[in-house]
C-alpha cells in the first residue's frame, strides 16, 4: 500500500505575502473553496494577529469549507496563540501552527537569545496552543541552517510537549537536496519520539531547489509537504504544489500517493493567477502555457505519432484538453498537415509540399503563424463570402455609468435577425446577443486581440476559439473597430459548426 503524503497549502498565507498579491476576504474564500475541490488536506488560511483582515479571513474560511483542516500561523507568543484560537472557533478541524527560529542567525541576531531559552519558549508555545486545539504544528524557523543535533533536541522537546506535526523549514532556500534529505533522515533516526508526530517540509526556492528538496524530504521520511499554487511565496517563492503532486503521481516507483484531484490543477492555477494578479511564467512546469506546447519539428512529429514520445504527463491529467502544436519555422510537414486537418483542410503529396514551402517562407518572416495565415496559404479567403452568418448591423452602448448593451443584426441566408443583450462590457454584450440569435450552446475558450501594426487608429486582429459539443471551432476577423472585429470573428467561428 502506498504511503500517504499530506498536502498543506499555504497559498493564502505564505503565497499572499508576495508584494501585490494581497486578496480580500471574498477572494480568499473563493480560493479556499477551490483548494477544497482540489483536495488539499490543510489550508493555512492566514496569520490572525497580523491584521484584522487576516483574522476575519481565517474566521470566514473556517465557515466556508468543510473537509480540509484550517490552520492559523502564530509566533511563539501567547497573545498570537490566543488570537489564532479565537479565529479558528468555527473550523470543523482547526490547527495552530506555532514556532520559533532555531538557527544561529535567528537565535543570536533576530531573537537575541540562546539555545536553551529557545527550547523552553518552544515547549511553552506548544503547550499553550494545546490548551485550545488538539492539532498543533511546530515550525523550527530556518531549520535548513540549524545544526542537526540541536534541531533534534528541539523537535524531541516539542513532540513531548504535544506537537502533532513538526515542520522543518528551509526558510532561506539554502540547502541542497542531499543536505535537506539528510536532515530529515537524521531526525527520523535520532529523535526517540519522532513516531508521535508527522514530519513536514516547507521549502523555499531561492536557489531553485524547493521541489527537489521537498521530494528528498519525503523520500527520507517526511509525510506532509507545505506548498503553494504556482509556487507563489516570499522572495523566489515556495515549493509548487503542482510540481510535487505530479512528480509523485508520475513516479510510481516512489510508492507515495496524495488525495489531490489533479484535473483541478489548471483551474486552480488560473484562479490564483487571476485573483492575485500574478501571471504564470510561460515555461512554468505543469501549469505554464508552454508546458504542453511543442514547436520543434522533431518533437511535433514524435508527439503526433505517440504523445509519450515527448510528454511524461497526459495533459488531461492536470485539466488541459490536449497538447499544443505551435507552428514556427522549426515545424515540419507533419505538424502543418495536422493543423490544416484541424481547420478542415485535407492536403497530401505535392499540394502539401507546395504549401509547406510557402509556410516556411512566411514563418521566417513572422514570429507566430496563425490559423488565418494558414487559410491564406491554402487559398481560403479571410472571410468566406458565402458564409451563412453575416454581420449586418452593430450598435453598442457603454460608459462609466452605463450598463454595456449591444444590438446585433445578423444576415442568415438572406433573412435579417436582430437581438439586444447586456453584458460585462461591449464585447461580452455583443457576444450574448449573438448567442441569443443563433440559439447554439457554445463556450468561448479563447479570445485574442492583436494589433497588426502600431497606433490607436490601426487595425486589430481578433482570433476566437469556441467549443460546441466537444469540438473546437476557430474564427478570425480584422477591423479598425475592435468590437466589430470581435463579433465578426465570433460569427466566423459559429459558421463553421456543421
Amino acid at each position: 500500500m502506498s504511503d500517504r503524503v499530506y498536502i498543506f497549502d499555504t497559498t493564502l498565507r505564505d503565497g499572499e505575502q508576495v508584494p501585490g498579491c494581497q486578496l480580500n476576504t471574498i477572494e480568499k474564500i473563493e480560493v479556499a473553496r477551490q483548494l477544497e475541490k482540489l483536495g488539499v488536506d490543510v489550508i493555512e488560511a492566514g496569520f490572525p494577529i497580523s491584521s484584522p483582515g487576516d483574522f476575519n479571513s481565517v474566521v470566514e474560511i473556517s465557515k466556508a469549507v468543510t473537509n480540509p483542516t484550517i490552520c492559523a500561523l502564530t509566533r511563539a507568543v501567547k497573545k498570537d496563540i490566543e488570537v489564532a484560537a479565537d479565529a479558528l472557533k468555527f473550523a470543523k478541524k482547526g490547527r495552530i501552527h506555532t514556532g520559533i527560529g532555531t538557527s544561529p542567525y535567528h537565535i543570536k541576531y533576530k531573537l537575541n537569545s540562546n539555545e536553551e531559552e529557545i527550547i523552553e519558549r518552544a515547549i511553552e508555545a506548544v503547550k499553550y496552543a494545546k490548551r485550545f486545539v488538539e492539532d498543533v504544528e511546530f515550525y523550527a524557523e530556518d531549520a535548513g541552517r540549524t545544526d542537526n543535533e540541536y534541531l533534534a533536541r528541539v523537535i524531541e522537546a516539542v513532540i513531548k510537549a504535544g506537537a502533532t506535526v513538526v515542520n522543518i523549514p528551509d526558510t532561506t532556500g539554502y540547502t541542497l537536496p542531499t543536505e535537506y534529505g539528510a536532515k530529515i533522515a537524521y531526525l527520523v533516526n535520532n529523535v526517540p519520539n519522532i513516531d508521535k508526530a508527522v514530519i513536514s517540509t516547507h521549502c523555499h526556492n531561492d536557489l531553485g531547489m524547493a521541489t527537489a528538496n521537498t521530494l528528498t524530504g519525503v523520500m527520507n521520511g517526511a509525510r506532509q509537504v507545505e506548498v503553494t499554487i504556482n509556487g507563489l511565496g516570499e522572495r523566489a517563492g515556495n515549493t509548487s504544489l503542482e510540481e510535487v503532486v505530479m512528480a509523485i503521481k508520475s513516479h510510481h516507483d516512489l510508492d507515495y500517493e496524495t488525495e489531490i484531484d489533479t484535473k483541478q490543477i489548471i483551474k486552480t492555477s488560473k484562479l490564483v493567477s487571476t485573483l492575485m494578479r500574478m501571471p504564470v511564467q510561460p515555461n512554468k512546469a505543469i501549469v505554464g502555457r508552454n508546458a504542453f506546447a511543442h514547436s520543434s519539428g522533431i518533437h511535433q512529429d514524435g508527439v503526433l505519432k505517440n504523445r509519450e514520445n515527448y510528454e511524461i504527463i497526459d495533459p488531461a491529467e492536470v485539466g488541459v484538453r490536449e497538447s499544443s502544436i505551435v507552428l514556427t519555422a522549426r515545424s515540419g510537414r507533419a505538424a502543418l498537415k495536422h493543423r490544416l486537418h484541424v481547420l478542415g483542410y485535407e492536403v497530401e503529396g505535392e499540394e502539401l509540399n507546395k504549401i509547406y514551402e510557402k509556410f516556411l517562407d512566411l514563418a521566417d518572416k513572422k514570429k507566430d503563424i496563425t490559423d488565418e495565415d494558414l487559410e491564406v496559404l491554402v487559398g481560403a479567403e479571410k472571410q468566406k463570402v458565402d458564409t451563412a452568418l453575416k454581420l449586418e448591423f452593430l450598435q453598442v452602448l457603454c460608459g462609466k455609468s452605463t450598463i454595456p448593451t449591444a444590438t446585433v443584426s445578423v444576415n442568415f441566408n438572406g433573412d435579417i435577425f436582430t437581438e439586444t443583450a447586456s453584458g460585462n462590457g461591449p464585447i461580452d454584450a455583443a457576444f450574448s446577443a449573438v448567442k441569443n440569435l443563433v440559439k447554439r450552446k457554445v463556450h468561448l475558450e479563447e479570445f485574442l486581440i492583436q494589433a497588426i501594426t502600431r497606433g490607436s487608429d490601426d487595425q486589430g486582429k481578433v482570433h476566437v476559439q469556441i467549443e460546441h459539443k466537444g469540438v473546437s471551432y476557430y474564427g478570425f476577423s480584422a477591423n479598425v473597430d475592435i468590437v466589430t472585429a470581435s463579433v465578426e470573428a465570433f460569427l466566423d467561428a459559429i459558421s463553421k459548426i456543421g
